[in-house]
């Protein structure tokens, strides 16, 4: 088996083969929260370039609730039209499309005016940062039917506009990830406690989403194989997960780790286990692959193609790619014609670890905005420059979704 085999799914359809872009967020909503032709110009590139499924950044199944000021949000029909451009766009070279739907939870910046809901109300821990975040309201059973619905909503718009599947985010740290994990949800009903009542929302929000869709669109889950930190979500968890998610119809696993507090998919653990520089979380693909019933993928760090045919030889199922796809979005086009393409950013190794994280971060997306405007990526670039850019960035966005907000409300 190698990374240019097909992969069948499933719901009966076909992935062309075992590569992936894995999502990253790329904050480039129009003045709409809707898909940009920056954004257009950017899966262009990465349709273009060969991978056989292509998953979107966040999109925000609750206006209200954003992983960033820039995020596309398709909570109603209003801007169909542009996510039906996107999805063309997307499946243009053959790969299938995944919209990646997500909620924030306790990580939305507070400066965007709304207010935030978490399982429990515990505020992020990030030193000199924590103050960006407000400290969450406990989700009453009212907003968490809310937010049920709103992601099976998103699904069935998702398929209207044309896309071949849907990613359940979670993951990160963001809301179904905290809900998973008892450092962030400490509730006493039945949505907290035991590892079943804390799966509760995630295996709801499946059943809710298969619901609404046609059987043959793709429903995969996004899960952290562990959250890296003391007392978190662990790897065992994740397992157990899985086994819950086994008979739900769900159609791929993707892992990954980490969250805001510790950004393990970048690398760094907060619990003092060391992250390999490569393929950070195959060996725990290789241990849920032993339950799973659907196809696994993991993602994080793969840039080079020997690891990813050591992935996929070792019998996980399927290579998830971000960074090295934002610095070559033809990696996997080089990779079938011979070439031993590895585009790789230089470490950040600045001692405050959330700074170094923001930064990283920040590199990254200066990569795909050269992408959206149709100029090369620069992945030398100053790492304190990307981060000054991106705060700007965020400003403005964070001032135009704020405006969006206000007119909504009118």
């Amino acid at each position: 088996m190698n990374v240019f085999d097909s992969l069948s799914l499933p719901n009966g359809s076909t992935v062309k083969n075992r590569i992936a872009k894995a999502a990253m967020e790329e904050n480039m909503a129009d003045a709409d929260q809707a898909p940009s032709t920056e954004l257009m110009r950017l899966y262009q590139a990465w349709a273009d370039g060969g991978a056989g499924l292509i998953i979107t950044g966040n999109v925000m199944v609750d206006g209200r609730a954003m992983t960033g000021p820039g995020g596309v949000v398709l909570q109603d029909e209003q801007q169909l039209a542009k996510f039906k451009r996107w999805a063309q766009i997307g499946r243009s070279g053959g790969a299938q499309f995944w919209l990646q739907i997500n909620h924030p939870g306790r990580q939305m910046q507070a400066n965007l005016g709304q207010k935030t809901w978490a399982p429990s109300a515990i505020a992020l821990e990030l030193g000199s940062l924590s103050k960006h975040f407000a400290t969450p309201h406990a989700m009453t059973p009212e907003v968490i039917a809310d937010v049920i619905q709103r992601f099976a909503t998103t699904a069935r718009l998702g398929e209207q506009a044309g896309f071949t599947g849907v990613e359940i985010h979670a993951a990160h740290g963001y809301l179904l990830s905290q809900f998973l994990s008892p450092l962030t949800n400490q509730r006493t009903d039945e949505w907290g406690g035991s590892l079943e009542n804390r799966a509760r929302l995630l295996i709801e929000i499946v059943k809710a989403v298969r619901a609404v869709v046609a059987p043959g669109y793709a429903v995969a889950v996004k899960l952290n194989s562990a959250d890296f930190q003391r007392g978190g979500f662990s790897a065992e968890d994740a397992r157990q997960v899985v086994t819950l998610l086994n008979d739900l119809g769900v159609d791929l696993v993707e892992l990954s780790g980490g969250s805001y507090e510790a950004p393990a998919m970048q690398g760094d653990a907060r619990d003092g286990r060391t992250l390999a520089r490569e393929a950070y979380f195959v060996e725990f693909a290789r241990d849920i692959q032993t339950v799973a019933k659907m196809p696994v993928m993991v993602t994080g760090g793969v840039r080079r193609r020997p690891i990813a045919e050591m992935v996929v030889q070792s019998g996980v199922d399927m290579v998830g790619i971000g960074t090295a796809l934002a610095i070559d979005p033809n990696l996997p086009r080089d990779w079938l014609q011979g070439k031993d393409s590895a585009p790789e950013l230089p470490a950040i190794t600045w001692k405050n670890k959330a700074m170094a994280s923001l930064a990283n971060m920040a590199v990254v997306k200066f990569q795909l905005r050269k992408l959206s405007q149709n100029r090369t990526p620069d992945p030398k670039v100053s790492p304190l420059r990307a981060l000054i850019q991106q705060q700007i960035a965020n400003a403005l966005r964070t001032r135009q979704y704020r405006k969006w907000v206000a007119a909504r409300a009118l």
